[in-house]
């Protein structure tokens, strides 16, 4: 699609900005997005781009792999950690298909993703009242049963976001907006960390319960400002039964040799996220001390900023690339912690080793993650980008339960020997995703 012309003084502080950012002069790259909509497209992505910030910066304050797992030690309810983060990703992932074949059904689709983030909200603030009010088991039930209404209420985000992003952001610069909201959001994040964790000891019931609330107020906003972008209509389909078009939906795998091909490497990369946990519980075996939550959090926030913005302009000229080198920093920092832990024990490096090795572990997974999605939404467009993507991420739901069971039953013989198991998967990973076809045009 041709490029539309604005000059220097016609351009308001907005376009100006974007022009920076998306390193633009005098002409306005509109690829893969219908031509009325390329005038909006600097607004649509500082809209777009201020929703991804707050909800990545809930995410943070609400991370299953670090706040919430610390939450039910404090409420009495440690059993419950194992199943934080595979209700956490597998609930937002395996009704996909079937939120897909609604959601595609509107021309314009910007009003799911708005609910899901207000239905986010609501199921945060029932996680506040859950340890406000209630106690031990009863306590971590309730943030459980909220955690997967919050799931539910993250799907409809996810198959949204892709498609509004698609039709509103032009390719070549998707990338770039989704890493520059991450860098964005963990900056500020690991500002609030300082403030938050700033010589405190161990957190209590009442500082969750702020941490928490602070998150859902996020999210209120985001669904507020992503209500605000101007989205054009776009193909719609489906008119059926949603159950009956998501089933229709899995041809794909057969059918579509490239896509099958992308799901079986994200699928092999779920090392990057499944690793993680584990990289806390080898910390906490070695110091198990209440400002440790704040010292991976830091971690996790710093990973975000300082590499986020590198992955997504690296994306937009190569998300298979991406991809690739991602891959091969999550697998080598997990062959490398699983052989040190191996032959030299465990607490061989102290208590900030495994902070360190989960900075790197979290930058890998910015760039998988982040690769992977700017790849998702390039292969396809129309309505072939909602039903990939709700159908990737229905396989993908049900794969991590299934890894996540196996990975539960090889930590009781060793913790070390599922960081081995989980860094070998991201080497097959890495070889899968040297094989993908290049589907990004610079």
């Amino acid at each position: 699609m041709p490029a539309t012309e604005r000059s220097d003084n016609t351009r308001n502080p907005v376009e100006q900005l974007y022009g920076l950012i998306a390193n633009e002069e005098d002409a306005r790259v509109c690829k893969d997005i219908p031509e009325e909509a390329c005038q909006e497209v600097p607004r649509n992505f500082f809209l777009i781009l201020a929703a991804n910030v707050l909800t990545k910066l809930g995410d943070l304050l609400i991370s299953p792999k670090t706040v919430l797992a610390w939450l039910m030690s404090a409420v009495g309810a440690p059993a419950l950690v194992a199943w934080l983060v595979p209700i956490r990703e597998s609930g937002s992932l395996v009704p996909q298909m079937v939120i897909a074949a609604w959601v595609r059904r509107k021309a314009v689709r910007k009003g799911f993703w708005t609910i899901g983030s207000f239905g986010q909200a609501v199921s945060v603030v029932a996680m506040a009242a859950s340890i406000w009010f209630l106690e031990g088991y009863a306590a971590g039930g309730g943030v459980i049963a909220a955690l997967i209404v919050f799931s539910l209420a993250r799907g409809f985000c996810s198959v949204a976001m892709k498609d509004v992003q698609g039709k509103c952001i032009p390719k070549t610069r998707r990338g770039r907006l989704s890493g520059l909201a991450t860098t964005v959001g963990g900056t500020a994040t690991v500002v609030l960390t300082v403030l938050l964790f700033w010589d405190r000891g161990d957190p209590s019931v009442g500082f969750y319960t702020i941490l928490l609330l602070l998150a859902a107020v996020l999210w209120v906003i985001a669904g507020t400002l992503f209500a605000n972008v101007e989205e054009y209509a776009g193909e719609t389909g489906g008119g059926g039964n949603a159950l009956t078009e998501a089933v229709k939906s899995l041809s794909l795998l057969r059918d579509d040799a490239p896509f099958r091909h992308f799901v079986i490497t994200r699928a092999l990369l779920l090392c990057s996220a499944l690793a993680s946990p584990y990289f806390v519980v080898l910390a906490q075996q070695e110091s198990d001390i209440g400002w440790m939550l704040g010292v991976f959090l830091l971690a996790s926030s710093l990973a975000s900023s300082v590499s986020a913005s590198f992955w997504g302009w690296a994306a937009d000229t190569s998300s298979r690339r991406v991809m690739i080198r991602g891959a091969a920093m999550a697998s080598g920092i997990c062959l490398l912690v699983g052989l040190l832990a191996l032959l030299l024990g465990p607490g061989f490096g102290g208590a900030w080793f495994y902070p360190i090795a989960f900075f790197v572990l979290s930058v890998a997974h910015a760039g998988v993650r982040l690769g992977r999605k700017t790849y998702l939404v390039d292969m396809a467009g129309g309505n072939k980008r909602t039903d990939y993507t709700a159908v990737s991420n229905t396989v993908i739901g049900v794969l991590l339960l299934v890894t996540g069971a196996f990975t539960a039953a090889i930590s009781l013989i060793s913790d070390v020997a599922v960081i081995l198991v989980l860094g070998l998967m991201g080497l097959a990973g890495m070889l899968s995703a040297v094989r993908l076809k290049e589907v990004t045009e610079d």
